[in-house]
């Protein structure tokens, strides 16, 4: 009961029985209700208001008036505690959820491990303590840390720790399940998991794995200081479902980083080399995969160097049967094949033959077609001698523009149990080409009415106003040329093209054999 100038004046046996403990000591009541009480008494009070409501002592209440005959108000407070904390508890179940959904959805964005480590690192500091600490397994004996305090950059290094002196961590790194916080005693970590700018002594400190893909993706600390409370049971409840998010993004990272790294070990093996010139003859090569998203198929070549410039250079081109990875695979063995077949490559028949018999045991069913070339530099001229294996024909570019095919025949490798072949010899004086193709670049399909096949007629055209052009210039034209033909959007094989020169002017040297071993790599 208030009277008119807000004084408490009595209270009924309920009152007194909850009451009495928050009772004010100078008999007025707490101010929200005083507040209420006054608008209440001078008749201000809005009727769409909201009922008055807040705290007597620890509990919650909501206050609805009665007036008295003498003026004074009997308030009624009904006890709406276990509602408030099941409203605030639902709050903080949605700010978690958001939280965490915020994470996975950061976290997913990027399958790079450091940045993962630094989202997940701010998002703790943001969402569940002053500032975290992540550190993922070690690579040798140093462990990559991320340091997030609230408000901060987030800094990250790689150092070497001991997990042991640091309270649960090397469990935690271990994939064991946490300790509770209050098991952890904040004066026995070192300095180094406290990042600078921290403010204070620590108060508390959790620390939980993070668990990934069959092994640990790593170890969270979370840090709050002296003046902020301890972590509660259903914060570190939260924090373990934190973690597990992070973990499961990280061991993703981690698993995508290994297999890219893995491919593209792979993919450097598959690619075409580069070409240059080799013991003083000029060699240049261009490749188009069929799809513009591949960056393999199923057309290679390779340039394989003699040991000096008085033997034969082994030059390769092929086209097996197929597109995509499947193809490049059998590509990549045929290309380590004829690598090991080096030696043998005076005689191209039996390299064929001991290509085809490797390809009809192995479990692969496609075949393919390819053509060799033994190149020598003869004083200022280039000796080839050609060999095809079901393959189309090489084409010779003199200076003066003509074309001259090179009449090399024989049966595709990898589909019959007997392989024949012919090899052609012929001579290129200063400045003339010998151009190394496969069907992707007669084959496209296009043309000004769609559909019609660029073919062997429009390419030798195309090469007699090519005459005296370098090498590296003439198989880049020839690529445009067949890519220009194409129909827009429409599909098409791979495309290799190779160029084997006679330089116009000047004489091998050692140096241009060592550099050219050195830029082909595998093929030295």
């Amino acid at each position: 009961m208030l009277d008119t100038r807000g004084r408490l004046v009595g209270r009924n046996r309920a009152a007194r029985r909850n009451l009495t403990a928050a009772s004010p000591t100078t008999g007025l009541p707490p101010s929200w209700l005083a507040d209420a009480h006054r608008r209440h008494v001078a008749g201000t009070s809005d009727p769409t208001a909201a009922t008055p409501a807040g705290t007597f002592g620890d509990r919650a209440y909501e206050a609805r008036p009665s007036p008295t005959d003498d003026g004074a108000v009997a308030w009624w407070l009904f006890d709406r505690t276990d509602l408030v904390r099941a409203e605030t508890a639902a709050r903080e179940t949605r700010r978690r959820a958001d939280a965490t959904s915020a994470l996975f959805s950061s976290l997913l964005s990027s399958l790079n491990v450091p940045r993962c480590a630094e989202v997940a690192a701010r998002m703790a500091a943001d969402h569940l303590a002053e500032a975290a600490v992540l550190i993922t397994p070690p690579t040798g004996h140093r462990y990559a840390v991320t340091h997030a305090l609230r408000g901060r950059r987030v800094v990250q290094e790689t150092r070497q720790i001991d997990p042991l002196s640091v309270p649960g961590l090397d469990e935690a790194l271990r994939g064991f399940p946490p300790v509770p916080a209050r098991w952890i005693n904040p004066a026995a970590v070192p300095d180094w998991v406290i990042p600078d700018g921290f403010s204070g002594p620590l108060g508390s400190v959790l620390v939980t794995p993070l668990p990934g893909h069959g092994v640990p993706a790593g170890a969270l600390v979370l840090l709050r200081s002296h003046t902020e409370k301890g972590f509660t049971t259903e914060e570190e409840a939260f924090a373990r479902l934190f973690a597990s998010r992070a973990g499961t993004a990280l061991s993703a990272a981690r698993l995508y980083g290994e297999q890219t790294a893995v491919t593209g070990t792979l993919m450097r093996e598959l690619l075409p080399p580069p070409l240059s010139r080799v013991h003083g003859v000029d060699y240049a090569g261009r490749y188009r995969t069929a799809m513009d998203h591949e960056r393999v198929g199923g057309d290679f070549y390779d340039v394989h160097p003699g040991p000096d410039a008085s033997a034969e250079t082994f030059v390769a081109l092929g086209d097996v049967a197929g597109k995509g990875l499947d193809a490049a695979v059998l590509t990549g063995k045929i290309r380590n094949t004829l690598h090991a077949l080096q030696p043998l490559a005076s005689d191209h028949l039996r390299v064929l033959r001991m290509l085809n018999g490797a390809l009809l045991t192995s479990h692969h069913a496609r075949f393919a077609t390819l053509v060799l070339a033994s190149v020598q530099r003869q004083e200022g001229s280039v000796r080839l001698r050609l060999t095809g294996a079901g393959h189309l024909p090489p084409l010779v570019v003199r200076t003066d523009g003509r074309v001259e095919e090179v009449p090399t025949q024989g049966t595709l490798v990898g589909a019959l149990p007997e392989v024949t072949a012919r090899t052609v010899e012929t001579v290129l004086a200063p400045g003339d080409i010998c151009l190394l193709y496969t069907d992707g670049i007669t084959e496209a399909r296009g043309g000004p009415l769609g559909g019609e096949l660029f073919g062997e007629e429009r390419l030798r055209q195309a090469l007699a106003a090519c005459g005296g052009m370098p090498g590296e210039a003439m198989v880049e034209h020839v690529q445009m040329l067949a890519a220009q033909w194409l129909e827009p959007g429409s599909r098409h094989d791979d495309m290799a093209v190779v160029a084997i020169g006679a330089p116009r002017t000047g004489r091998a040297t050692d140096d241009d054999a060592t550099a050219a071993d050195a830029r082909t790599g595998r093929n030295g």
